[in-house]
C-alpha cells in the first residue's frame, strides 16, 4: 500500500496539505479557503467524507483560516491540536470537533501512525508532524525559525520530508520588509532560510544517507523565489557530493498551485 503526499498550498498567504493511504486521509493544516481545499480533494481523487482529521501546526491564519469552513465540508473530520493552539484560534470549532493532544504525543488515524514534537515559532505551541504507514514515512516541518536535534531525530527516516525554506537571506535584508519584521524572520523563533534549509537537509542526509524527496515548503512571496530556493539548496549538497536526480529528488512546493501526487 502507498502512502502519498500533495500540497494544496504552502506559502505565507496559506498552507494545506494532504496525506493519505488508501483507506486513510488526513490533512494538515486548513490556511485556505473551503473552496480550494474541496477542489484539491477532487483533483487527487479524495473524497470529502474520506479526510478523517485535520491536524494543526499551530494558530497563525494562513495555517488555520479556513479550517472552521472547511470542517463543514468535511463530516468525518476532527480537527486535532494542542491546548496552546486551540487556545489562539478565533473561529468557532465545535467541541465535539476537537481532539487534543500534548505536544510530544503520537496517535494513531486510521493506518496512519502519528508523531508530533515542537518546533521554534512566535506561536502558543508549534508543531511538527512524522506520518508513518507500512514502514514508510512523511516529516512535515514548516514554520520554524532553528532545525533542532530533536526535529532532526524525528524526521531523519522520512522518505518525504516537507521543509521549509522561507527566504533567501540578501533578499529579505535589503528588502522592503521594517526591520523589525526582518528581524522576526530571521530569529530563532522566525522562519528558516534556504541556507538554513540546506544545512538542515545535510544533517538528515549526514545521518541517513538514503534516496527520498525533499519538498521545500513555505516560500515567502516577497523574499524568495523558488528556482533560488533550490539553487542555494542543491550547490550546498553538491558540495558535500549529495546530487539531485542521483541521492535525493528536491523540489519547491508552490504558493499557490497543486503540486503533484507525491508516492511512497
Amino acid at each position: 500500500m502507498t502512502l502519498s503526499f500533495c500540497s494544496f498550498s504552502s506559502g505565507s498567504s496559506g498552507n494545506c496539505y494532504l496525506v493519505k493511504t488508501e483507506t486513510t486521509a488526513i490533512l494538515i493544516d486548513g490556511g485556505i479557503g473551503a473552496a480550494r481545499i474541496l477542489s484539491g480533494l477532487n483533483r487527487t481523487r479524495t473524497a470529502p467524507e474520506d479526510i478523517r482529521a485535520i491536524l494543526l501546526t499551530h494558530e497563525h491564519s494562513d495555517h488555520v483560516s479556513g479550517v472552521a469552513a472547511a470542517v463543514n465540508r468535511l463530516p468525518a473530520s476532527k480537527v486535532y491540536a494542542n491546548a496552546g493552539t486551540f487556545a489562539h484560534i478565533k473561529a468557532h470549532l465545535p467541541e465535539e470537533r476537537r481532539r487534543l493532544f500534548d505536544t510530544g504525543d503520537g496517535f494513531q488515524i486510521g493506518d496512519i501512525e502519528i508523531r508530533t514534537f515542537g518546533l521554534s515559532h512566535d506561536a502558543a505551541d508549534p508543531v511538527g508532524y512524522s506520518l508513518r504507514h507500512e514502514g514508510k514515512m512523511i516529516g512535515v516541518v514548516t514554520d520554524t525559525g532553528v532545525f533542532t536535534e530533536k526535529i532532526l531525530s524525528e524526521t531523519v527516516d522520512s522518505d518525504i520530508l516537507v521543509l521549509e525554506a522561507n527566504h533567501d537571506l540578501n533578499m529579505l535584508e535589503n528588502g522592503r520588509y521594517p526591520s523589525f519584521l526582518k528581524q522576526r524572520i530571521a530569529g530563532m523563533h522566525g522562519h528558516l532560510s534556504n541556507s538554513a534549509a540546506g544545512e538542515a537537509i545535510l544533517n538528515v542526509m549526514a545521518m541517513e544517507r538514503k534516496a527520498r524527496c525533499i519538498l521545500l515548503a513555505h516560500l515567502s512571496r516577497d523574499n524568495n523565489k523558488p528556482q533560488l530556493a533550490v539553487h542555494t539548496v542543491a550547490g550546498m549538497l553538491a558540495e558535500m557530493d549529495y546530487y539531485s536526480g542521483r541521492d535525493l529528488y528536491l523540489k519547491a512546493l508552490s504558493r499557490d498551485r497543486l503540486s503533484v501526487l507525491f508516492e511512497i
